[in-house]
Order: structure tokens, then C-alpha cells, then sequence
């Protein structure tokens, strides 16, 4: 059962967005115009999570560069694309975000299959999950086969994470924090930008070295593996932590497609069922492309360091 693009509005409801049915309008122009590039990329499927649009801390430019140079036959949007919990506090909504949904609703025009599921910051599109629109199918969970036969369970990942589920005012308490710390992350990008120096997150480091942090997303991989296993599938693709990852963990293939705001990676399935993490970061290095535009403010998506 198809919904209209016009319906979106009661996606957000309690927003302040308005009447933002525009938004999903891909046959209205893009801001900034699709970059025409020959040297276009093709894999079989590409999952991108934690895009928080709505959010200083989206970096969305190196977003459009990735969709700009990407294409799949599915993708999959696993969570916290748009920030409902930060859209709800503050409005912010810059063109770059628009240009965003643009690609993905003109990817799903193009004849991509683009399967769509909610996280804990978008939560308001649940309620519509197992509908389509504009192409896009909602959906609470699913399973990826991949080109190699393997069964693979799809799923944000904040159904793992205690904190959100049983103390949700800590999970906004740990919110306000990362909020702080993509502060911070902002001038020390603007700084490395006016020196020409290349893309580098402060907060991604800082998890890095922060050993309860550490702790907490490896106990995360556990938890969301050994449910995987359990549920008789080869293996899970997730976000939620920001944390990009591709391990073993008791015969579950483990993958987490990372994140917008700090990492900058998606996760790629070649024609041959092969899995790889593309740090987009390093790949516009590599092209010799501008810096990226700096980190900023609002993100989150757990409380342990609240993303």
C-alpha cells in the first residue's frame, strides 16, 4: 500500500517543519546540481546509517559527494537519517540537507531499490513501517541475501542498547553531551580547514581513547551478533554507534556501516557477495578534492558518548 509524497507531513508530526512534503520532491530541482561524473562506481548494495540531517554535525557535502559517485541496484537506509530529536528542540534545515533527500528520492525513481529503517532519532517513521513511498520501502527489520547465498538481518541497532531502551532521559542527558563535543569538533575543523589540512573528527578520536566508550560498542557487537545468530541468519548489518566495523563474532559476520558525522563511511556490497567499508573521508583525499566542511553541533545517537 503506496503513500503519497504529500503524506510525509504526518511523518513528522510535532516537528517544526511545517507543511515539508517539498522536501521528498524529486522532481523539483536540487541546490547544488548533480555532479556528472563517467567514473561512476556500481556495487550491489550499499548501507548508509546516521545521516542526523537536521543536525549541524551532518556532513552532508561529503554525503552528496559519496551519491554523487556511487550507485547500487539496493540501498539501505538503517537508521537516524533525519534527527527528529534535534528538529524537535531547534529547526535547522540548510539546502545541503535538501539536496541529500533529493538524491535518495531520485535514486528510488531511477529504479534503485531503496529500503528504509527507522532508528531511535527517527523514530516518528515507525509507525508507518511496511508502507512504501516515493519508492522507498519503510520497514522495521530485514534480511539482506547476498550475492554468495549468506542471510543477513538489517536493523538500526538501538533495540541492543539498554540505555535508550530503559533510561531514555539519560539517552537525551548523553545527547546534550555529544551535543558539546560536536561543538568543540566544529572549530577544530574550522581550524584544520582554513590550513588546508584534510577531514579529521575529534570526536571519533576522543571514543577512540575513552576506554568505557570502547568497552560499551564492543559489548554492543556481542549483543547484536549473538542476536543475529540466534535468529538463524549469517549475519547483521547495523548502526547506531557511529562505529564502523567488520569482524567475526561466534561464526556471525558482524557489520556496522558507521556514520555522517564523524566517520563518514558506508558499507558496500560487491557484485560478487565481497563486503568492504568505504571511508568517503580518505577516498576524496585520494581524489584530491576540497576539505570537507566542518563537523559541528547536534548528533547523537546513544548515551554511553551519547551517539
Amino acid at each position: 500500500m503506496p503513500t503519497t509524497v504529500h503524506s510525509i507531513s504526518a511523518l513528522t508530526a510535532g516537528l517544526p517543519l511545517g507543511d515539508i512534503a517539498d522536501l521528498f520532491d524529486a522532481e523539483g530541482r536540487p541546490h547544488r546540481p548533480e555532479h556528472a561524473t563517467g567514473a561512476r562506481r556500481r556495487y550491489r548494495t550499499v548501507w548508509i546509517s546516521d545521516v542526523h540531517l537536521g543536525t549541524r554535525g551532518c556532513n552532508a557535502d561529503m554525503l552528496i559527494d559519496f551519491l554523487d559517485h556511487v550507485d547500487s541496484d539496493t540501498m539501505y537506509l538503517v537508521g537516524d537519517i533525519i534527527d527528529g530529536w534535534q528538529l524537535k528542540k531547534r529547526f535547522y534545515w540548510p539546502a545541503a540537507h535538501n539536496d541529500v533527500i533529493w538524491r535518495l528520492m531520485k535514486r528510488a525513481r531511477r529504479g534503485t531499490r531503496m529500503v528504509y529503517i527507522p532508528g531511535n532519532h527517527d523514530e516518528m517513521f515507525r509507525q508507518f513501517a511496511g508502507l512504501d513511498f516515493g519508492g522507498i520501502q519503510i520497514r522495521r527489520k530485514a534480511i539482506h541475501e547476498t550475492a554468495d547465498g549468506r542471510r543477513l538481518l538489517v536493523l538500526h541497532g538501538d533495540e541492543f542498547d539498554a540505555i535508550t531502551l530503559s533510561h531514555r532521559w539519560l539517552a537525551h542527558v548523553g545527547d546534550a553531551a555529544y551535543t558539546m563535543l560536536m561543538a568543540l569538533n566544529r572549530w577544530v575543523s574550522a581550524v584544520r580547514r582554513r590550513w588546508g589540512m584534510p577531514y579529521w573528527s575529534l570526536s571519533k578520536h576522543a571514543k577512540a581513547k575513552v576506554k568505557n566508550a570502547v568497552a560499551f560498542i564492543s559489548r554492543f557487537e556481542e549483543i547484536v551478533a549473538e542476536a543475529a545468530g540466534s535468529r538463524g541468519v549469517q549475519g547483521v548489518v547495523c548502526g547506531h554507534i557511529h562505529t564502523a566495523e567488520m569482524r567475526e563474532i561466534a561464526g556471525v559476520a558482524y557489520y556496522n556501516d558507521g556514520d555522517w558525522v564523524e566517520g563518514c563511511t558506508a558499507l558496500v556490497e560487491h557484485h560478487d557477495g565481497r563486503m568492504e567499508i568505504l571511508d568517503w573521508g580518505e577516498e576524496m583525499r585520494r581524489r584530491g578534492a576540497p576539505p570537507a566542511v566542518a563537523l559541528a553541533a547536534p548528533v547523537p545517537a546513544r548515551a554511553a558518548l551519547a551517539a
